[in-house]
């Protein structure tokens, strides 16, 4: 007996200082390694449509800043709290419609600002033992730095540590990626990966695709 096929939907768009169609173009050969079928929009009208997202077991996002009509943010909200699975990486899900308090909700956070430039800093990841994070140990990015306002009940799987300077009198440790439940469905989120060499390092392309997996129904 053959396990039955899983379908991914895959929406990209918004801000092209993203790459939506580039980077969410490296993980389409893994999705469909994986056994799943994908289907691709690039318009957010896709949300609306009731019968395709019950019949989704994983959307991908990727859609920088734009704007979400409320048609829109109740048809995606709804199919995750159903069970749809919600993943996706840095401004394409943190720094996207903001203002839609639901989708916010949805996500778990939201993206607020980060240092000038591309930096170094160093991701840790959480003791605990999460599948995602499983043998995974403390490594280097060179990347953008997000600072975001996090939901406290998020499962935090890594950190980063913006150190003490400026406004800040102390270290702050930042949560970097995270998971959560929206009602029946999983919801993965990483702030990493605002260029496609971002996805070289190792650790970051592993813990991206096995967040895809984690969130799918």
């Amino acid at each position: 007996m053959t396990d039955p096929i899983r379908k991914a939907l895959v929406v990209r768009g918004g801000w092209e200082g993203h790459a939506p169609v580039e980077i969410t173009g490296l993980f389409l050969p893994y999705l469909k390694d994986q056994g799943f079928t994908v289907e691709v929009s690039d318009s957010l009208d896709v949300y609306t449509d009731e019968v395709l997202l019950a019949g989704t077991d994983l959307i991908v996002q990727c859609w920088t800043m734009g704007a979400i009509t409320p048609e829109q943010s109740r048809g995606l909200t709804a199919a995750v709290r159903a069970g749809t699975g919600f993943a996706g990486w840095h401004g394409g899900v943190l720094d996207a419609f903001r203002g839609d308090l639901d989708y916010t909700q949805l996500t778990g956070g939201q993206f607020l600002m980060h240092p000038p430039g591309f930096v170094d800093y160093t991701v840790d990841i959480v003791p605990g033992g999460h599948r995602i994070t499983e043998g995974i140990g403390a490594f280097a990015v060179h990347t953008e730095h997000y600072w975001m306002a996090t939901d406290p009940a998020n499962e935090v799987l890594a950190t980063s540590v913006f150190p003490a300077g400026g406004d800040r009198a102390h270290d702050v440790v930042m949560p970097q990626v995270w998971t959560r439940a929206h009602g029946a469905g999983r919801v993965f989120v990483s702030a990493l990966g605002h260029k496609a060499d971002d996805f070289d390092v190792r650790e970051v392309r592993a813990i991206t695709e096995r967040g895809l997996l984690w969130a799918s129904r």
